[in-house]
């Protein structure tokens, strides 16, 4: 167990900046096989070969291994800010927005049954206006913050 978490904490002190961005355009391909054209294409790399530096970094962490031209996933990894997003098919979306989700779902229903005003209503519908903003705001947040 402590050879992965070195591992661990090895893959997260060398998958950081343009490399992160590889690893991340990676992991939302629909079927985890990236070329290096693409990637350079995708990410607005200045040339291939950039492209292939970072694809072959991510080779030596064990994360992608090569066939024939092509960069496949290996290993995911869930270290840093990845630690936020959960994959979706071939998106990749922030934690919080399932959560804000499902909150504003409530929230709507609520309105669309609330009878009555009383002190418990109003008290109800307050949490639920500020449960469901700050589940967003960091949703947000989180959003901005993907490589």
């Amino acid at each position: 167990m402590a050879s992965t978490q070195l591992d661990e904490e090895y893959i997260a002190s060398k998958l950081k900046g343009n490399t992160l961005r590889v690893y991340w355009s990676l992991l939302g391909s629909p079927n985890g096989v990236v070329k290096v054209r693409e990637t350079q294409r995708s990410l607005g790399f200045s040339s291939p070969a950039l492209a292939m530096y970072h694809l072959e970094k991510l080779t030596e962490l064990g994360l992608v291994r090569k066939t024939q031209g092509e960069y496949h996933l290996a290993k995911t990894v869930n270290i840093g800010v990845l630690k936020q997003f959960m994959k979706i098919g071939s998106f990749l979306l922030p934690r919080f927005m399932l959560y804000a989700t499902m909150f504003a779902t409530l929230l709507i229903f609520f309105v669309s049954q609330m009878r009555v005003v009383s002190f418990y209503s109003v008290f109800a519908l307050i949490f639920g206006i500020l449960a469901t903003g700050i589940l967003w705001f960091e949703a947000i947040r989180t959003w901005r913050q993907k490589p």
